[in-house]
């Protein structure tokens, strides 16, 4: 059963957003329909999808999905949204005659080779080494890691939940850091502080340390917003009004995302670069190129030289998940009834 169909259906399904793409696979991927949904508006994935393919008046036989969490056999539940995934059902239910669910970092990841300079911002030159381990960080609503190994011919895309291991102070202020969250949460991962979902709690955190009061204007904001983390990157980041709390808050964001890009390098060897994916990393250029992540990505004692020599990029394409899993599926030579690829996949 060929993987090769005229037209596929690639999906990023976060814990906030869900954006699926019909692509054909007959000259590069070109698209033919793509549209945004908000995840938590649906009661489920089936209904996102069915509604997506009736607007765009196409048909498909073939998906797959890049889901914001682990897939085991075939199903995943949604690490930020009440939402449990399985390509038998999803298969059966839309019709299709195969569907895979993939990790969305195995998705960025399986996109990563072959983006062009167009798609990257370079904070440090490095020297990769052909066929080095390749690292891959994104924080978006939480925070994803995966990682590449080269196998002698192509490079094998490697899921990890490494977003979901220990937060591990660095300094006095991340000790507190660490105090703080401690109070509201069993275990403090560092997604709980590195992500979408932990920018107001930095926010809050260094609110509660420092003297400087909060503008009305931004306090009003944050009141009025269903969500903190837009209002906190844009008066911390952004182009308008500025708030040295959230600038704060932002920079010890750049600070504890560039320790945590410099371990994962550390524990797979990056040698072969490192990238920074996800939502919130384009929308912080300017905090990411501004030393704060390079200094603590460097930060590692013996092997710092070892870190400065390993190239880092932000990937500031903002379609990679869907590329990746639409280049997952073409990739993977056909697929079982039950939608899984058969062994030997490579990116």
């Amino acid at each position: 059963m060929a993987c090769r169909p005229r037209a596929i259906l690639a999906g990023d399904i976060g814990g906030t957003k869900t954006t699926l793409a019909v692509v054909s696979g007959d000259d590069g991927l070109e698209t033919l329909a793509e549209a945004t949904f908000p995840s938590n508006d649906f009661p489920d994935l089936e209904t996102i999808v069915s509604r997506f393919l009736s607007e765009a008046g196409v048909r498909v036989q073939y998906a797959c999905f890049g889901v914001a969490g682990p897939v085991s056999r075939g199903r995943s539940r949604i690490t930020n949204l009440p939402w449990v995934l399985d390509e038998e059902r999803l298969r059966e239910s839309l019709g299709l005659s195969g569907v895979m669910l993939i990790n969305d970092l195995v998705a960025i990841s399986t996109a990563v080779p072959g983006l062009g300079p167009a798609s990257l911002r370079t904070l440090q030159a490095g020297t990769p080494e052909p066929g080095g381990a390749v690292a891959v960080v994104a924080p978006g609503t939480g925070l994803g890691e995966a990682f590449l190994v080269w196998d002698g011919a192509r490079y094998l895309a490697c899921p990890s939940e490494g977003g979901h291991a220990d937060f591990a102070p660095r300094n006095d202020l991340e000790a507190d850091l660490l105090r703080f969250v401690r109070e509201r949460q069993d275990h403090v991962s560092i997604e709980r502080v590195c992500s979408g979902l932990g920018i107001p709690v930095l926010y809050d955190f260094l609110r509660r340390r420092s003297a400087e009061s909060e503008p009305v204007w931004l306090a009003e904001r944050l009141a009025n917003a269903s969500d903190r983390t837009p209002v906190i990157i844009e008066a911390g980041a952004g182009s308008g009004p500025r708030s040295a709390l959230c600038a704060s808050a932002i920079e010890l964001f750049a600070s504890i995302l560039g320790a945590e890009a410099g371990n994962l390098a550390l524990k797979v060897l990056a040698t072969g670069g490192v990238y920074i994916a996800g939502g919130i990393p384009p929308r912080i250029l300017r905090a990411l190129e501004g030393g704060t992540f390079l200094a603590a990505f460097r930060d590692k004692g013996r092997f710092r030289g070892l870190l400065e020599g390993i190239p880092v990029h932000v990937v500031i394409e903002p379609r990679v998940a869907i590329i990746g899993a639409a280049r997952y599926l073409l990739s993977a030579g056909g697929a079982t009834p039950r939608g899984r690829p058969r062994r030997g996949h490579r990116t």
